[in-house]
C-alpha cells in the first residue's frame, strides 16, 4: 500500500473514495464537511438525506462510517465518518482510530482502490495533529486492526494546513511533498 501525505485540498484529489470528516447528522457543516459538500454539489445531500432517511436516522455515530455517491467530486464515492469530538469531552483514542478503520473497511467494501482522508477530528474537534496522525498510522501501519485491506493500493492523506502536513510526515516518516 503507497502511502502519500500533502497539503491540498481534498476535494480536488482524483481517488476512488474521499473521506469526508463529517457530522452527525450528514446533511453538511464547516470546514472539511462544508467544502465536500459545496464541491460535490446538490447530489451530495440528496444521498446524505437518503442515508438519514434509511439506515442512520438518529445520524451516524462517532467512529462509523458510511458511503455515498459523491456528487460532482473527482471521486466515485464520499465516504463519510464522525470523529469524536474532543472539545464536548470524547477523548477516547479508540474511537478517533475506528474512523479511520471503518473507513477503510467501507472503501474495501465499495471496491476502492485508493482512499484520500483529511485530519479525521483535527479541527473543531479539537484533537491535535499528533493524536490523529498517530490514530491513522497505529490503523493503517502499525497492524492494530486485525484486517488488512487487499484492494487499497493507494491511501493519501491530504491536509489543509503546514503544521498538520509537517506532523503527518513526522509520524509516516514521509518526506514532505
Amino acid at each position: 500500500m503507497k502511502i502519500t501525505v500533502l497539503e491540498g485540498d481534498i476535494t480536488e484529489v482524483a481517488v476512488d473514495a474521499i473521506v469526508n470528516a463529517a457530522n452527525s447528522s450528514l446533511l453538511g457543516g464547516g470546514g472539511v464537511d462544508g467544502a465536500i459538500h459545496r464541491a460535490a454539489g446538490p447530489a451530495l445531500l440528496e444521498a446524505c438525506r437518503e442515508v438519514r432517511q434509511t439506515t442512520h436516522v438518529r445520524g451516524l455515530p462517532p467512529g462509523q462510517a458510511v458511503a455515498t455517491s459523491a456528487g460532482d467530486l473527482p471521486a466515485r464515492w464520499v465516504i463519510h465518518t464522525v470523529g469524536p469530538n474532543r472539545n464536548a469531552g470524547e477523548a477516547d483514542p479508540e474511537i478517533l482510530e475506528s474512523c479511520f478503520e471503518s473507513s477503510l473497511n467501507l472503501a474495501e467494501e465499495v471496491g476502492a482502490s485508493s482512499i484520500a482522508f483529511p485530519a479525521i477530528g483535527g479541527g473543531v474537534y479539537g484533537w491535535s495533529p499528533r493524536d490523529v496522525a498517530e490514530a491513522a498510522h497505529s490503523v493503517i501501519v502499525d497492524g492494530r486492526s486485525r484486517r488488512r485491506w487487499e484492494s487499497i493500493d493507494e491511501v493519501q492523506f491530504v491536509l489543509f494546513s503546514d503544521q498538520m502536513t509537517s506532523v503527518f510526515c513526522q509520524v509516516f516518516d514521509h518526506d514532505q511533498w
